[in-house]
């Protein structure tokens, strides 16, 4: 299978040229800057041998190679200074992070061929004793996937193993040099993003990943649990002993509380979707669409059960019996859901930015209120006063002993429950309708412009030509090996192993002299 490789200066577009293959075809892709969820241990990711490593058991083993003696790089409690055993952000690089996702990908496709591998700047952030880990690697990808990475290091010893060399240029972005020959950018786009896609599988170790990461050990569930255990301490403080008549403002500051205890979660949704999306694209566990759909499901736990705890508080506070049914606690949960599941939709389902979801996200709860006549029943401008019946607050104060009383327009007693559930759920409905209309109206016309801009670049004999070219193999050759400073010409490739173990020994021996200057 052909390795190609996209070189050009910085700024040339090198990395949009892999985005733009990737938009075409959704290869298994490691990013530059690979994004991780910081809370991860390496050693869980399921179906992943970290002892694969370079330098695992420098760190890792109790006891040193030859089993001998004590290994004095051994600390389990170690989360800096280069063991690849510790959390991703807290314990390694960027170079090691790299190195971990360049190991979990060789592992996930060791079974499959024909996939398109796509790499962005393999060495970046990489010292010195890791290239020949990532030489070796890449031959063995090579050998049954069509790698294509781009790459600002070591240039000449990647185009020395590489089949092809694209050069992107910063001064004429519509034109690319393949192997020395001009051509039009979409025309090459299309040509090299040849390849299968990857299939995901879902097993036990995919969904126990999932659990023990997002809940079991999932530091935002710890800090939502801590916070809302103390701010309902803090109620029971300061409504304890509520009087008769007062229900209805002890209600507003519990699902105030109930609110601001979630929140964080919620709003940390969207940096979430983004780096489950990358960690999907580097193999590191199940789909994009499965992790979703956990995700939504810890979302509605966690809101359940902070609006079961509420009403524990609530009914502890007043103890007058009037907010004691187990109806009570549907109001509550679905009047918290209509402020919950926009947070879901647009931070999960959408792509909007951080900052945006925030914004739109959040309208419901302003909106409500503005326009749930909920600080001042019967007010308002006659025709603003009709929007009250889209918000599941105004049926919930119709249901509020004394507060109904206020209450303009409420349908008959035995509706309140299912209006309030109805319009608790109206956001995420409408979320849903509008994607809907927007796959299919806006999907279909997206689809169609994709495929005639395919169908015009592949219709000409040029296109055919290229892929020829990019898709033919060179014939095995002994490619000069590359001084790691001055890219001069040294060694062979066939020394890349045994540069390796050798850098293993001289870790080794270098602890060792650690250890004894610290000593003296």
């Amino acid at each position: 299978m052909p390795l190609t490789v996209v070189v050009g200066s910085s700024g040339s577009g090198k990395t949009t040229f892999l985005n733009d293959v990737y938009k075409i075809n959704r290869a298994v892709y490691v990013r530059q800057y690979h994004t991780l969820r910081p809370y991860i241990p390496v050693r869980k990711i399921p179906r992943f041998d970290p002892t694969k490593l370079p330098f695992w058991s420098l760190y890792s083993e109790k006891e040193a190679a030859d089993g001998q003696r004590k290994n004095e790089s051994y600390n389990p409690n170690i989360k800096i200074g280069g063991t690849m055993a510790g959390e991703f952000t807290a314990g390694l690089s960027g170079g090691q992070r790299k190195m971990m996702l360049f190991e979990l990908v060789r592992q996930r496709i060791a079974g499959t061929s024909g996939l398109l591998i796509c790499l962005d700047e393999p060495f970046a952030g990489v010292t010195d004793d890791f290239v020949p880990f990532i030489i070796e690697r890449l031959e063995e990808m090579r050998a049954s996937h069509n790698v294509l990475l781009v790459t600002n290091d070591h240039v000449a010893k990647l185009t020395a193993l590489a089949d092809s060399t694209i050069t992107v240029s910063a001064i004429d972005r519509s034109r690319v040099t393949v192997n020395d020959k001009t051509h039009d950018r979409e025309l090459v786009l299309h040509a090299v993003s040849s390849g299968k896609r990857y299939e995901h599988s879902v097993g036990n170790q995919d969904l126990w990943f999932f659990v023990d990461t997002e809940v079991v050990s999932n530091p935002q569930v710890m800090a939502v649990a801590g916070f809302t255990v103390f701010a309902m301490l803090m109620f029971l403080v300061t409504f304890w002993d509520s009087k008769p008549g007062s229900e209805a403002l002890v209600l507003v500051a519990i699902q105030i509380v109930s609110f601001f205890a979630i929140n964080p979660y919620l709003i940390a949704l969207s940096d979430w979707r983004n780096t489950m999306i990358e960690e999907a694209e580097a193999l590191m566990h199940s789909s994009i669409e499965t992790n979703l759909a956990l995700k939504s499901c810890v979302v509605l736990v966690l809101l359940g059960t902070i609006c079961a705890f509420s009403f524990g508080i609530l009914n502890a506070c007043t103890g007058s019996g009037e907010l004691a049914s187990a109806e009570y606690l549907l109001f509550m949960l679905f009047d918290s859901a209509s402020l919950t599941l926009p947070f879901i939709c647009f931070g999960l389902y959408s792509k909007l930015p951080l900052q945006v979801v925030q914004i739109v996200a959040s309208l419901p709860f302003l909106l409500m209120i503005f326009f749930s006549t909920t600080f001042s029943p019967g007010a308002g401008v006659g025709g603003v006063k009709a929007l009250r019946f889209l918000f599941a607050r105004f049926y919930f104060w119709c249901k509020v002993p004394v507060v109904k009383l206020t209450m303009e327009g409420c349908p008959a007693d035995d509706a309140l429950l299912g209006f309030t559930v109805l319009t608790g759920c109206l956001g995420g409905v409408a979320f849903v309708v509008f994607q809907l209309i927007r796959v299919r109206v806006g999907g279909k016309r997206q689809n169609s412009r994709w495929l005639e801009r395919r169908a015009n670049a592949t219709s000409t004999n040029e296109f055919e030509e290229l892929f020829r070219e990019l898709s033919a193999e060179r014939p095995a050759t002994k490619a000069p090996d590359v001084d790691l400073e001055s890219n001069v010409s040294t060694e062979t490739p066939s020394t890349a192993v045994s540069m390796y173990q050798q850098h293993e020994t001289i870790a080794s021996k270098v602890t060792e002299q650690h250890k004894e200057c610290r000593d003296l």
